[in-house]
């Protein structure tokens, strides 16, 4: 809201055309909170058309409880990624109504009053089962931001028959996102395959040479497939992220 906008709001209250309640519902929350070990961007949702997310890594189970009622209390929905298993045992007896994913390791209180209604289609497609709990991250994150999501499980190119038996499913899909560790090779043969944008998101799973992710990463950056893009090492939640907003823009701007 502009400092035009305020005056203006004022003065319809001090002409009687807007009650003082009426008022008060219409003017923005303040942009941060401050909670003294984090200050929450509670404009974000406005600029960005969803809340600030929370990151879990790192964080104690009461600095997470604080930041997520702060967006209660906001009336924002409240997402936190890579929840720990004692992080998650609080959340549950702090709010039992939230919902959690833990094989992806988030976390969902829903506190906004208006639904999203999902659009599109992300499919998720994983090299391998090691891979699942980063690719659950990129599944769960793109329903929480308004897409439709869809996972394929384990079709790496050790076995290149396995996604190709899955093209028609891979076309139908707005953007793809491949989750691969090891060589990370499936984002280029899944690039050469559909018509749509494919969001390479490489894992740390592999032997020793894999290096932490960094091979799979450098593999996927170096790919032939104009249509790949690429995210940070185990980022399921960015990847997940980043393809329910082209999906949402690609469906809400018909």
């Amino acid at each position: 809201m502009t400092t035009h906008d305020l005056k203006q709001l004022l003065d319809a209250v001090r002409g009687g055309r807007v009650s003082v309640d009426d008022a008060v519902s219409q003017i923005p929350p303040p942009a941060s909170a401050d909670l003294g070990f984090a200050t929450l961007d509670l404009h974000r949702h406005m600029r960005c058309g969803f809340p600030e997310v929370i990151f879990g890594e790192g964080k104690t189970a009461e600095w997470i409880d604080g930041a997520v009622r702060a967006l209660a209390a906001a009336g924002q929905d409240a997402f936190v990624t890579r929840v720990n298993d004692a992080q998650s045992a609080h959340l549950t007896t702090a709010f039992p109504q939230a919902e959690q994913d833990r094989l992806a390791r988030t976390f969902l209180l829903r506190s906004a009053t208006e639904r999203v209604t999902p659009v599109g289609l992300v499919q998720v497609v994983t090299a391998g089962t090691g891979d699942l709990p980063v690719a659950q991250e990129a599944v769960v994150t793109a329903r929480v931001m308004g897409a439709n999501a869809d996972l394929i499980a384990d079709v790496g190119v050790a076995g290149i028959h396995r996604v190709l038996r899955h093209r028609d499913k891979l076309n139908a899909a707005d953007v793809v996102v491949v989750v691969a560790g090891m060589d990370g090779a499936l984002p280029s043969v899944v690039g050469g395959l559909v018509d749509g944008p494919v969001i390479a998101c490489p894992t740390s799973i592999g032997y020793g040479a894999a290096f932490g992710g960094l091979a799979a990463l450098l593999t996927m950056l170096n790919s032939c497939s104009a249509g790949v893009a690429v995210v940070n090492i185990d980022a399921g939640f960015k990847a997940g992220y980043v393809a329910a907003r082209m999906v949402r823009r690609m469906h809400l701007n018909k």
